[in-house]
C-alpha cells in the first residue's frame, strides 16, 4: 500500500533521480502526522468544551502538584508560547472559571495562576479519557515500535535543542 509521502518520494525519484530525498520522507511524515494528530486532539477536546491549549494549561498546572499553581512565567515557559499568549489564555480561562490569578506571596510583582475547583475537576475528568484517546491514536504500533519511535523522536528533539529548562 503506502502513504501519501510515498507518492511524493516516487515523484521526486522520477523527476530527480540524482536527488536522495529520504529526509523529505521523514520530515513529510512527521509534518503530516502532526497535522492529523492536531485535528484528532482538537476534535476530542472540542467534544468536552475545551481547546487543546486550554487542556495544556490545565494539565500543566495539575502536574505541578498541590496547590496546582505556577507563576505566569513558569507557565509560559512550560507551554512554549509568548508571555502575551499566556496572558491572553489565562484571561480567557479565568472568565470560564477554570483558573484564577493570585498574588505571589514571595514576589509582589509576580502573579501565580492556580486551578480553580472547576478547573481541577475538568482536568481530572479528562486526563484519563485523553490518555485513552492517545492509546487509540497509537493503536497501529506494537509495543516495541512505540518504544523505538519514542526513542528516535527523543533523540531528534534533543539534537534540535528541545531540552527541559534548568
Amino acid at each position: 500500500m503506502g502513504d501519501a509521502v510515498d507518492v511524493v518520494l516516487a515523484q521526486w525519484r522520477r523527476e530527480r533521480p540524482d536527488l536522495d530525498a529520504w529526509p523529505m520522507g521523514v520530515i513529510g511524515r512527521i509534518s503530516r502526522l502532526s497535522r492529523l494528530l492536531d485535528r484528532e486532539l482538537k476534535d476530542f477536546f472540542a467534544g468536552h468544551g475545551l481547546e487543546i491549549w486550554e487542556f495544556d494549561v490545565l494539565a500543566t498546572l495539575r502536574r505541578s502538584g498541590p496547590p496546582y499553581e505556577l507563576t505566569a512565567s513558569d507557565l509560559y515557559r512550560a507551554a512554549m508560547v509568548t508571555s502575551g499568549a499566556i496572558t491572553n489564555r489565562v484571561d480567557r480561562m479565568a472568565v470560564k472559571g477554570l483558573v484564577e490569578r493570585i498574588p505571589d506571596e514571595e514576589d509582589r510583582r509576580s502573579v501565580r495562576v492556580r486551578l480553580t475547583e472547576q478547573g481541577l475537576a475538568k482536568v481530572e475528568e479528562l486526563v484519563g479519557l485523553h490518555v485513552a484517546n492517545e492509546v487509540r491514536l497509537l493503536a497501529a504500533l506494537a509495543p516495541e515500535q512505540r518504544d523505538q519511535l519514542s526513542g528516535a523522536l527523543r533523540t531528534l528533539l534533543e539534537s534540535l535543542g528541545d531540552t527541559p529548562p534548568e
